[in-house]
This record gives structure tokens, sequence and C-alpha cells, in this order.
């Protein structure tokens, strides 16, 4: 299907970029995900004065933020009034190589770059990294918290984040919006709108690179999201768990009263 004003929508904040809500999408059982109840973004550390009011106006009583301990020293979130921080370090068990803070490098040194990023259109670390989202401890005990607190009616609305929202923030929400019973087609669309929401925000990151020799279309496969990606997660899911329902069950350790609460509190 194709994406409409109440699938995918984009809350208009422009301090934060890539925010939208995650509702709207059917379900194969012909039910609906809610609208209104969770949210994905960028980290909500660039909020602008002109912005709080609206940002409040969600109604945010819940902030998951997958972000390392160091991302979040670096830049702490400003978030909404009254709104509990949970702080879910995806990557706390990754080796440091994998670290977001190699992004600082990439983006400023263009030979770096041209090391690690090659010249194709998609990632090999990024590849790398979607498929230990599966599987990488911390990811689990990251993503188990989440969903598990995500089935608790009092967390809701609920805004899910990490940096630029679009690998740790995208693996979540299209792995919940697969649980729920949205179709591949429209959580990979979910997921790709990131490419139109995040990537004209992020210009005066290419224009620098482009200051200091480099190519911009080699930061694209980095800073945007390909479908390659989110297929590399999916199969690792299919060969650790079998399907979606086996990850949440045995992959997460999700109950199944708590599996079924997440499905009353997201589905209408």
């Amino acid at each position: 299907m194709s994406i409409t004003p109440t699938t995918g929508a984009a809350v208009p904040i422009p301090s934060v970029p890539n925010l939208r809500d995650i509702g709207g999408y059917p379900t194969a059982d012909g039910a609906r995900v809610r609208t209104g109840v969770v949210y994905r973004s960028t980290d909500l550390g660039r909020v602008a004065d002109g912005d709080v009011a609206a940002l409040d106006a969600l109604g945010i009583a819940t902030v998951f933020d997958l972000r390392t301990e160091a991302e979040r020293e670096v830049l702490p979130d400003r978030a909404p009034s009254g709104a509990k921080e949970v702080a879910l370090d995806v990557f706390a068990d990754a080796d440091q190589s994998a670290a977001p803070a190699m992004m600082q490098h990439i983006l400023t040194d263009p030979k770096v770059a041209e090391e690690l990023l090659g010249t194709g259109d998609t990632n090999e670390f990024l590849l790398k990294v979607y498929g230990d989202f599966v599987t990488l401890p911390s990811a689990v005990a990251a993503y188990r918290t989440l969903f598990t607190d995500l089935a608790r009616a009092q967390n809701m609305p609920a805004l899910i984040h990490c940096t630029t929202g679009k690998d740790r923030t995208g693996w979540a929400t299209a792995s919940l919006l697969l649980f729920l019973g949205v179709s591949k087609e429209d959580a990979f669309a979910d997921y790709l709108l990131t490419n139109e929401q995040l990537l004209p925000a992020l210009a005066p990151v290419f224009d620098k690179f482009r200051a200091a020799g480099g190519n911009p279309d080699l930061l694209l496969p980095i800073l945007g999201v390909r479908r390659a990606y989110l297929e590399a997660a999916l199969e690792q899911l299919h060969a650790s768990f079998g399907d979606v329902e086996g990850y949440f069950a045995d992959g997460l350790g999700i109950s199944a009263a708590d599996r079924d609460a997440l499905r009353a509190n997201l589905l209408t």
C-alpha cells in the first residue's frame, strides 16, 4: 500500500527530524495499529525552544533512548515535560569498533570514510550490525525491556529513538510492526521513510563533507537506510527463531501475557 497521511505520518517539529507516528497500518487480521500511541524519532538533544510546546503536546509519557551511554552524555535528551526516560543501550556489548562514535571520524575525514565505507550502495558494517540487533546480548536485553514496557498501558504514549532514528530505532519499529501483523511491504515502507524524512535534515553534514574534499554520495549508505539492512536482520531472525513470533517469545523472552497485552495496547 502507499503511505497516506494516516500511516507513517510525520510530526512536523523542525528540530526533531524523522519524528513520526508508527500507527495507522492495517494488519493481516483486519485490525489497525493505533495512532497517537507510539512515535519514533532522532535524539531529543537539539529540541529548539520554539518546538518545546509542540513536543509536549504529543503527551509523551515515556521516552525510550536506545543510544550508548557515551552518546547520551555528549547530547542529553531534552525530554517532553513529565516524560519518564528509559535508557536502553543496544550496543553495550558491541565491539568498540562498532560504536556509533566511529561515525564522527567518517563524517569529518573523507579518507577514513573511503577506507571504511567503500563505494557500494550498501555498507558491510551495517549489514552485520543489523544481524547483531537480533542476537547481541545487550540488544536482546534492550528490546526485551522496550517491548515489555510497551505492554504496560501506563507507559503510553511512548517515543522510541536513538541518534538518527534509523537503525536501532528502525529495527525496533519494523520488528514491532511485523509482530503486530503489519505486512512486510508496509513495515519496509515505514522503515524506508527515513530516507525522505531524515536525509534532507542532514544537508549540512553532506555540505561539510564535500567542503573537506569528500564525495557526499559515500555517506548515503550510512546516513540513510537500505532495504538490504532490514533484510539482514530478518534473515538472522528467521535463522535463529523461525519467525517474528518466535523472536518475541524465544529470542526476547517476552511472556505470552505480555505479547497479548502488547497487541491489546497497540491495535484497534
